[in-house]
């Protein structure tokens, strides 16, 4: 009878730790239940969402970087660029929201996006628009995951914060959260009527003195015009 007593008490950390492990995963479960859920209800019965989707600009400019400085080795090449990055306003192009400066390797440098393709059915007024997320920047000879971050994962851009403006918080973290794990489901993209959520990489040889001008298409193609820095 004391043995059986004795290896019950000695099983009780096991036990618990069982449970607690168990009521943890429970509660993840959920937390993904009801995130996937949420944005599954928003994007089928939410009229202001599909209403802003309606307010995603055409062909806008949605920021530029100029080279501060280049260094310079022996032979002539350039080593590393010392760029300034400004991402700006939906509603105007000389309002700066978001302003950053990169040091990096030689001076070929990688802009990169996550673009979220919509289709003609979700946005209210018929036509195909896209939205993005500046995600990092990094040269040449950088591995993109060692590149410098542009905005935070799974946080609001600040050029998004008044287009979703009429939905409550609690629905756009929702939706910022969980809009990039979209990707991988093709039976949500085409419920939602998302037609694609991917990357887009753009790279220029960067040179003082010009200005890189990045747009977005409605096809969710971004590309640099170059311009003389004013």
């Amino acid at each position: 009878m004391l043995k059986k007593i004795f290896s019950f008490v000695f099983s009780l950390p096991r036990i618990i730790f069982g449970l607690l492990l168990c009521t943890a995963l429970l509660l993840i479960a959920v937390g993904v239940y009801r995130g996937g859920s949420a944005i599954d209800r928003m994007f089928t019965e939410n009229a202001k969402l599909k209403k802003a989707l309606s307010n995603l600009t055409d062909a806008g400019k949605i920021g530029y970087a100029k080279v501060i400085s280049q260094t310079i080795d022996g032979q002539g090449r350039i080593t590393a660029t010392e760029l300034k990055f400004i991402e700006t306003s939906r509603d105007n192009e000389l309002d700066k929201i978001l302003e950053k400066t990169y040091a990096v390797d030689g001076d070929i440098v990688h802009f990169d996006a996550l673009i979220v393709k919509f289709g003609d059915k979700i946005v209210m007024s018929g036509q195909k628009k896209s939205l993005y997320l500046w995600r990092r920047i990094y040269g040449e000879n950088t591995a993109p995951n060692a590149g410098f971050l542009i905005e935070e994962p799974n946080k609001e851009p600040q050029r998004y914060k008044e287009l979703l403006g009429e939905l409550p918080i609690k629905q756009r973290d929702i939706f910022w959260t969980n809009i990039w794990d979209l990707a991988n489901d093709p039976q949500k993209l085409q419920k939602y009527d998302i037609e694609a959520i991917f990357g887009n990489v753009t790279y220029v040889k960067l040179k003082k003195g010009l200005l890189y001008i990045f747009r977005i298409s409605p096809t969710g193609q971004v590309y640099p015009e170059v311009i003389p820095d004013f």
